[in-house]
Order: structure tokens, then C-alpha cells, then sequence
């Protein structure tokens, strides 16, 4: 399913309105119609009263629209406005007209004070103030309102119209403050701010009605922001061999850092690669060897801190001749020596790389070497390391996701999972993935190291290198989402998490469609 910024949304309500004859009349009437059908599915009318916030725009014409047909539906609606008639436009102002000669109640917000006891007394509340297109703080009688409805979030259900008030429809912040809502119903196709946190997480379950719109405008291939969806898993068949799932080489690992590299190499298998090969230092292989005895070591000559030495360039090379695909840098440290091996490494290897841990630091001097290289490299940042690589603050990233991304992979000829709660995959072409699997009980040191195993297997069993980023983000987040329904989020560990990925993978071999439903936006 693909997801808009809001400007790519007035295009295509441009495009119904001109070229289809589609009139905006009927697309807010389509609009609130669907509001309507939600509330009259999940929560119900009959002997219900509804207390609908609208503000002057078309997101409040949307609300009036919602609130008629909830009338003529036996529901008793009470409609607040922060202003007159005179300064509704359009649609809106015809929707407010139809309203108030329909006898329902609209009146124009006169105190503050009033709003909590409204609120006290109604069943319902339906959030209409902002659109997606809100670009300023919010403040005011708006912020008291906004904050006077959440006080009541766990008492009484909160319906927002397209998305939650205060959210902002392209970067998904928080203006100062806004609506937690129960359900949003969004119309036409997602918008980032529906999808990207902190704002996605400002509604329990979101909705998308079409609205009329066909096909062709909401397939629009100019759109290049899309959810993650997961795809079928190749077939294992009966007469296969370790080396039909992948044979992959892990440079990882020094002195004081164990649990990396075994859990990357071995959440490869736990995922269903085939074989999986680690390149270490004496003290991790033997460490590792202890709990993953089914991965292949060689062992490497060791710098004097205890890191991965250049003079093992020659081997190494010689390693990677053999195999499908190589992964650097999950425990590496930052010795001097060693950064030296991995950027000759990232030179000379004509194989698919994945770069994560101290080896995203190592390449942030020279990101060069990834714009010279002619097969596929994976970048696998959380946020403070994707600081490092573009030079950007923490702050500026959160607020721009989607154009850091884009601008970085592009200039950098790489692939790039940017980790987080609801991560995002983006490919050099411009197309960015928004995942939607995985919960907070993630949020530990080590559960991108089984991310980078479960990419590795995906390729192993015969994704190609862009739909084994998508399904290995995909599959770490679902097993994460097991791994929480049956243990809990607190004391969630990466060994917990990792041994929950065979589960997750015969789920999705066996249940697939569900589980693609389960985490797309409900159409309605």
C-alpha cells in the first residue's frame, strides 16, 4: 500500500476533481460517509451521544459530514466549532449549512471551561479540528481542547477524522501536542504522518476509506513511499543442501565483544540460512563456539588490543570467494588496524555487503568507497549512528526521515534500514518502505544484530538483495511481536527474540495472508 505526503494527496483530489469529474462535494460527502460506517460498526449509535469538534477547514467539513448521517441514524450530535460560518470555505461551508438546516445543534466554542463537562456528558468524541496540513504549533484553545479530550482517552472512545489533531501529515511530529485517538480513518491512502512515530502512535488503529478514488490514482507510480509489505517465502524443497540457503561470511567480533557476532551469525540460521561462516579472533571464536557450535569459524590473527588484524586481508579475500554474501562489522571495535581491513575489504570484495555495528563508524570518513563499489552494500543505522554518517543531528533526522533518507541513499549508491519503531528501507532509486512490525521490547542492545542475520538468511533462501532487506526487516519485527504476545516487552533479550524467528517463519510460510492483513491499514 503506498502512502502520500500531504501534497501528493491534493494532487491526486486535483486529479479526481479535473480529470475524472469527481466534484469535492462528493468526496467529502464519500469522506464522511466513512466515518460514519466506523463509528456505526465499532462503537454503535442508537441511544449514543456524539460530541463532534470541527474545525473551519475541509477536515471539519469531513466531521459535518459524519456527524449528519450519525443524526439521521438516531445518534444525538452535538457540533463545537472554533469559528463563524464566515470563515468556513467551500464544501465545508455547504456541509455546515446542510447541518444546521438538518437541526443538528452547532455551536461556536465560547469557553474553555465548558469543555470538560461536554465531554463529561457525551458517549463519543469525534476529533475534526486539523487536517494533515497542519504546520504550526499548536497552542491556545486549541491545545486546551486537545488536552481537555485526552484527559478522557481511556473512558470513552476518540474517533479522528484523516489523522489525529496536532500531528504533523508529512513528518508525523507533534506540534506540542495532540489527539490520542482510539480509531483514524484516513482517506484516499495513508499519509506519512499516520505512519511515522511519534505521530503514528497517536492512534490505537488506523482505517483508510478510497473515497472514490480509482485505481490509477492510487496506484500513482510518482508515489515512491510504500508500507512493508512481507512477501511468500521460496519453497524448501526435500532434496536440498546446506548451500541452497545461503553460504554466508561474518566478519565480526574482538576482544570484550562476543554477543554480536553470535548473534548475527547465529540468527542467520535461526532464520533458515544454510550456512554460516564467522571470521574472528581467537578469544570470540571460542567464545561463540560454546553456544552456536553450528557455525563454521575461522579464525584470524588478532592486532595487540585484541581486534580483527589487516594482515588477514589476504584470507579474508580468499573466504569471500566462496560464498554468497558478507556481513562487517557487528563487534569489530574501532581499532585503527581493523577499520583499515574493512575499508579494503569494501574495496576489493566484488560480493552483496551488509555494514552494521562499529563498522557503520568505521565508513563514516569515507563514504566513497560505497559510491565506487558495483554490487549491492546494506546499511543498517539506528538513529545515532545515522547522525554520524550524514552529519546531522539527532533532532534533524527525526524531523525530516524521509528526505534524509532519500537524499543519503541516493548519494551513497546503498541500501539503508534506518532502525527504530517503524524503520525505514531506503533503496537508491527513491522508493522508501515503512515497516510496521515490531514493539519496544526490541529496544536492546543486540536485536539489530539479529536483524542483520535474518537479512543474510533472506538471500539464503532466494530473495533477491532488495527483498531480503524488506522481508529480513519485516520477519525480525514479527518475531519481536511474538516474542512479546508470549513473554511479555519487559526483560524481551536478542536470544529470546532470535529464538522465536523459526516460529515466525513457519507462520508466515502457513499463514501468510493473514499476516499480511493483520499489519495493513483495515480498507473500509
Amino acid at each position: 500500500m503506498k502512502v502520500t505526503t500531504v501534497k501528493e494527496m491534493r494532487e491526486m483530489d486535483k486529479r479526481a476533481i479535473s480529470e475524472l469529474g469527481i466534484k469535492e462535494i462528493l468526496l467529502m460527502e464519500n469522506a464522511g460517509e466513512s466515518v460514519y460506517y466506523l463509528i456505526r460498526e465499532k462503537i454503535g449509535i442508537e441511544e449514543k451521544k456524539f460530541l463532534f469538534f470541527c474545525g473551519s477547514g475541509n477536515n471539519g467539513g469531513d466531521g459535518l459530514v459524519a456527524a449528519r448521517k450519525i443524526a439521521s441514524s438516531g445518534g444525538k450530535v452535538l457540533v463545537i466549532t472554533f469559528s463563524p460560518l464566515t470563515k468556513f470555505r467551500g464544501s465545508s461551508a455547504l456541509n455546515y449549512k446542510i447541518a444546521k438546516k438538518s437541526g443538528i445543534h452547532i455551536e461556536k466554542l465560547k469557553s474553555i471551561y465548558r469543555i470538560e463537562s461536554l465531554i463529561n456528558d457525551f458517549d463519543v468524541i469525534v476529533d475534526a479540528i486539523f487536517g494533515t496540513g497542519l504546520n504550526r504549533k499548536v497552542e491556545g484553545v486549541y491545545k486546551e481542547v486537545i488536552n481537555s479530550i485526552n484527559a478522557y482517552k481511556d473512558k470513552k472512545p476518540v474517533i479522528s477524522v484523516d489523522i489525529p489533531s496536532g500531528v504533523n501529515g508529512d513528518t508525523g511530529q507533534i506540534m506540542n501536542c495532540a489527539i490520542e485517538s482510539d480509531f483514524t480513518v484516513t482517506f484516499g491512502l495513508p499519509k506519512l504522518g499516520n505512519l511515522l512515530y511519534p505521530g503514528a502512535g497517536m492512534t490505537k488503529k488506523l482505517y483508510v476509506s478510497h473515497i472514490s478514488f480509482p485505481e490509477l490514482i492510487y496506484e500513482d507510480r510518482r508515489i515512491k513511499t510504500e508500507i512493508n509489505e512481507p512477501m511468500e517465502i521460496p519453497e524448501r524443497k526435500e532434496d536440498s543442501h546446506k548451500g541452497n540457503f545461503g553460504d554466508v561470511l561474518f566478519i565480526a567480533g574482538s576482544n570484550n565483544y562476543y554477543g554480536a557476532p553470535f548473534l548475527a551469525a547465529y540468527s542467520f540460521l535461526k532464520a533458515g540460512g544454510g550456512y554460516s561462516r564467522l571470521a574472528s579472533v581467537k578469544n570470540v571464536i571460542e567464545s561463540v563456539s560454546t553456544r552456536g557450535s553450528e557455525i563454521v569459524f575461522h579464525p584470524l590473527e588478532e592486532t595487540p588490543e585484541g581486534s580483527i588484524s589487516s594482515k588477514n586481508f589476504e584470507r579474508l579475500i580468499e573466504i569471500s570467494d566462496k560464498v554468497d554474501f558478507i556481513v562487517m562489522g557487528p563487534g569489530l571495535s574501532l581499532n585503527e588496524d581493523t577499520k583499515n581491513l574493512l575499508l579494503r575489504l569494501l574495496e576489493k570484495i566484488n560480493k552483496p555487503i551488509l555494514i552494521d555495528g562499529d563498522g557503520l563508524t568505521m565508513i563514516k570518513d569515507n563514504l566513497e568507497i560505497l559510491k565506487r563499489r558495483n554490487r549491492n552494500t546494506i546499511l543498517t543505522p539506528h538513529m545515532g549512528e545515522m547522525a554520524r554518517l550524514t552529519g546531522l543531528d539527532i533532532d534533524t533526522i527525526k524531523n525530516n526521515k524521509i528526505e534524509v533518507l532519500r537524499k543519503f541513499t541516493a548519494e551513497n549508491n546503498s541500501i539503508v534500514v534506518l532502525k527504530g519503531k517503524g524503520s525505514l528501507i531506503g533503496i537508491p532509486d527513491g522508493r522508501i518502505y515503512i515497516n510496521r512490525t515490531g514493539n519496544s521490547g526490541m529496544a536492546v542492545a543486540g536485536s539489530g544484530d539479529v536483524l542483520t542475520g535474518c537479512i543474510a538468511a533472506m538471500h539464503g533462501l532466494g530473495f533477491d538483495i532488495e527483498k531480503s532487506v524488506r522481508m529480513g526487516v519485516f520477519l525480525h519485527g514479527y518475531a519481536g511481536d511474538i516474542c512479546a504476545e508470549r513473554i511479555g516487552k519487559d526483560g524481551m533479550l536478542p536470544t529470546d527474540l532470535m529464538n522465536f524467528l523459526p516460529v515466525a517463519m513457519k507462520n508466515l510460510r502457513e499463514n501468510f495472508g493473514e499476516i499480511k492483513k493483520k499489519y495493513l491499514p483495515k480498507i473500509i
